[in-house]
Formats: C-alpha cells, structure tokens, sequence
C-alpha cells in the first residue's frame, strides 16, 4: 500500500528529520550518477526529493507519482513536471528513459513484478535504474514516523534477485541513513557523524536503506542460429562457354 503524497511532502520538506534523510540519499545518490547532461532522468514513487540537481543539465526530467499515493506539484517555483499515472503502466514510450530512481514505489507495491516489467520497459539500451528500498537489516525499517517504516524491507541479496528475475543486471550498491531515525536533538547533531562513519561499512550493515544501480539486459535470440542453404543460381547461361555440334 503507497503512502500518501501529503505524509511524505511534510517528512521531507517539513521535518527535520526527513531534510536530513533527503540530503543523505542525495548524496549517495550523486555518488553514482553525478550528472546527467542530455539524458533522461525520471522517478517512480516519490523520488522528487533528489532529482532536483539534475534540472540544470538534463534534457527532461520527470517524476511519476502512483494513483494510490497521489501527486503533488513538482518542482516549486518551476515548471511542473509531476505526473499521476497507474502503478504498471506510465505514459513513457519505451527505451526513452536513461535514469530511472524509484524511491517508495518498489516496497509498497501491490504488483512489484509487473512494476518492475514496467521499469524495463521504459529504459533505453544501457539505461540505468537506481532502486532504493527500506533495509531489513536498519533500524529505519522498525520504526513506522518514516516512510522506511513501510512496505517490504529488503536485503541487497534480496533485491539483486528479484532484479535478475526481471532482466537487470545489478552493478552497484550502497547504503544510506546511518544515524539514528529520530528528532531528538542529541541524534540530530551527531548525525553527520553516523552518516560518516556508516559509508565506510559494508551495505548490509546498520544502514536504513539500500540503494542498488541496476542495468537494463537485452537477450539475445535463444537457440542455435541455422544457415540456410545458398539457392542454385538458374542455369540460364549453361552451354554458352563451350561449342557444341550441331547435326547437319
């Protein structure tokens, strides 16, 4: 079940806690992509908090919002890119994306394999998607005042699975949200400091989500490939190269 639009605009813009959630997965998110002139950036759920950056060089970038979750407008004082579309099918044409983020739209989803066919679908060759999902291991994913609080946490073996699954090739992954999931202000100062020491760690371990980039996987044809036998060429000329007797 998708949160709603209201709750998650108030958790990222409206708390303290949730600015410093969005500033965290920003960053790793650039870590990975940290730019995207002339490409195509779109988000799936609610990834508007970090796409921001790439307005300035981007050729289009767009935020899709599911219909259970609702849409808000995106972003402030700009041109409004958002858009409320069905859960499976986006009105994208397909191979036009070249990054893809899905930020609360895989967990909380009610048909995560026909999500997931969708994903592929809308990504070009060698598009990449960047998946990020509330980790089982974190303690984000025990405590329902954030959105990591719901839907299906996951493991980085459990999700590079389901990814395989659907035809992506999982390249990388990291972690995020090290510090302490609460407002208090003795967690919110030594914040920069868990987040700090959290990066160095292996992505199974303490972080409240993970983030994996996955690659769009293009089969080739299945079976063994058949020559075909070379048509003989018609005998039109046949005889013409060497003399043959006549009767008289």
């Amino acid at each position: 079940m998708h949160l709603d639009v209201q709750d998650l605009r108030n958790f990222y813009y409206r708390s303290a806690l949730g600015r410093a959630a969005q500033k965290s997965l920003r960053g790793r998110l650039l870590e990975l992509w940290p730019e995207a002139k002339g490409q195509t950036v779109v988000g799936f759920g609610f990834a508007a908090p970090l796409l921001r950056p790439y307005l300035a060089d981007a050729r289009r970038v767009m935020v899709l919002m599911p219909g259970p979750q609702g849409v808000m407008p995106w972003p402030a004082g700009m041109p409004n890119t958002s858009v409320l579309t069905e859960e499976t099918l986006w009105p994208v044409e397909t191979g036009a994306v070249d990054k893809l983020v899905l930020m609360h739209g895989l967990e909380t989803s009610e048909r995560p394999s026909e999500l997931l066919d969708e994903c592929w679908r809308v990504l070009g060759p060698g598009g990449k998607a960047l998946f990020i999902v509330p980790s089982r291991a974190g303690m984000w994913a025990r405590r329902d005042r954030t959105p990591f609080g719901y839907g299906r946490p996951y493991s980085p073996g459990q999700l590079e699975t389901q990814l395989r699954k659907h035809q992506f090739l999982p390249e990388r992954h990291l972690g995020a949200l090290y510090q302490f999931p609460s407002q208090q202000r003795i967690w919110m100062k030594s914040a920069p400091l868990f987040e700090k020491i959290g990066r160095q760690m292996p992505t199974m371990m303490g972080g409240g989500a993970i983030l994996v980039e996955a690659t769009k996987l293009v089969y080739p044809p299945r079976g063994r490939p058949q020559r075909s036998t070379a048509r003989r060429a018609i005998g039109v000329l046949e005889g013409m190269t060497e003399p043959q007797a006549k009767p008289v």
